[in-house]
């Protein structure tokens, strides 16, 4: 094989992957529109859902490129469809690359800790992202501090819920 075919053979995304992606993407829409609890504080009341469960699921499972495609059209369609839209930019930006993130680091490593890891690093990439896309939004960049709190109990209670169960799926579908 030479070294154009195996460019090209990485480069291809089969019907299985597609599919495994698609329905990643609807799961991410789902948990964040269906399963989610509005806040009472920052400048718009701010949203904790369970979006990432299958966000983080996804990347870690399947990798960079599901993980960044659920984050980024599953959580955008909702902003569009839930009546964020001005969010929906961010979101697809911030969120497509936690699930690029967290999918890249752990890709090639495998377990607890590097689960961890990629998590806690896609934590802090959402609370920058959204402190940056709420001090545009709202031209004020001290209201975004006051959003960190329900981020954290969002990225938080997603770790607890996907951290236990990661590798035991992952291990189980042979990915």
């Amino acid at each position: 094989m030479s070294t154009k075919d195996v460019a090209a053979s990485k480069n291809t995304v089969s019907v299985s992957e597609i599919a495994i992606t698609g329905v990643c993407i609807a799961l991410t829409f789902i948990a964040t529109g269906f399963i989610n609890i509005r806040l009472p504080i920052a400048a718009n009341g701010g949203l904790v859902h369970l979006g990432n469960v299958p966000l983080f699921l996804a990347a870690i499972i399947y990798g960079k490129r599901t993980g960044a495609l659920a984050g980024s059209f599953g959580m955008a369609l909702f902003d569009l469809m839930g009546g964020w839209v001005l969010w929906a930019p961010f979101t697809f930006t911030v969120v497509g690359l936690m699930g690029y993130t967290v999918g890249k680091i752990t890709e090639n490593h495998h377990g607890f800790r590097w689960n961890v890891l990629a998590i806690t690093v896609a934590c802090v990439i959402k609370i920058t992202g959204y402190y940056i896309a709420e001090g545009i939004i709202y031209g004020n960049w001290m209201a975004p501090l006051l959003s960190i709190p329900g981020n954290l109990v969002q990225i938080g209670v997603a770790a607890v819920l996907v951290l236990p169960v990661a590798e035991v799926i992952r291990k189980s579908m042979r990915v």
